[in-house]
């Protein structure tokens, strides 16, 4: 089985099998531990019930209240993106959930066997919210006025100029679809210039701790 794009997550680094990779109307990317690539191939990626059997059709109303991601960063500085969204309608929705790319950057060297390259390692993803689905994450069903903040920890490992885009989803599967009030996709970008000097530290005197400055 020949396998697609890596997806850069602190300890592990998984494989999308090709096979599988366009399955999905949100053109997320079905990702698998490379230890259960071999159960996948011999059970066969196509049978079963339809993973969006259950999810209902439609369009579901949400506000985004919060998006940030510092727009200035220092290569191995940990830093935090924000996402946090509030169901501005009437109905539940089935599964709020957030896609993020460009973590990553493609490299233009000629003959790299993967020409994708981290621009940031992620630490941690929104709690509870890790799905088969590469670059996806999802925090289930959100009643009407409530809200979900989805916080990720990651930290630059490619200094430049970098792109990171979001879009809001209300299911995992295309068939829920989420809206602003205008009827605009729930989406976004942060262009953030990462720089390779280190930051500047002192030593607290009243505790001893290195304290980088402007934490």
């Amino acid at each position: 089985m020949a396998f697609s794009e890596p997806v850069w997550r602190r300890g592990t680094l998984w494989y999308v099998p090709a096979a599988v990779v366009g399955y999905s109307q949100l053109a997320c990317r079905v990702v698998v531990p490379c230890a259960t690539v071999a159960a996948l191939a011999a059970s066969g990626c196509g049978g079963g019930t339809r993973q969006d059997a259950s999810e209902p059709s439609g369009s579901f109303r949400v506000e985004v209240v919060r998006a940030s991601f510092p727009t200035k960063q220092r290569v191995a500085k940990p830093e935090r993106m924000v996402i946090t969204v509030r169901n501005s309608g009437t109905n539940d929705i089935p599964d709020l959930a957030v896609t993020v790319s460009s973590f990553a950057s493609r490299s233009e060297q000629a003959g790299l066997a993967d020409p994708s390259r981290a621009v940031w390692i992620i630490d941690d993803g929104p709690r509870g919210g890790d799905t088969a689905y590469t670059n996806t994450w999802a925090l289930g069903r959100l009643a009407p006025g409530q809200t979900r903040r989805f916080v990720w920890r990651v930290t630059a490992v490619q200094a430049g100029t970098h792109t990171v885009k979001w879009q809001v989803a209300a299911g995992l599967n295309g068939k829920a679809k989420a809206t602003l009030a205008d009827n605009h996709a729930p989406a976004g970008s942060f262009t953030v210039d990462i720089s390779d000097k280190p930051a500047q530290s002192r030593v607290d005197p009243a505790t001893g701790k290195v304290v980088r400055n402007g934490e």
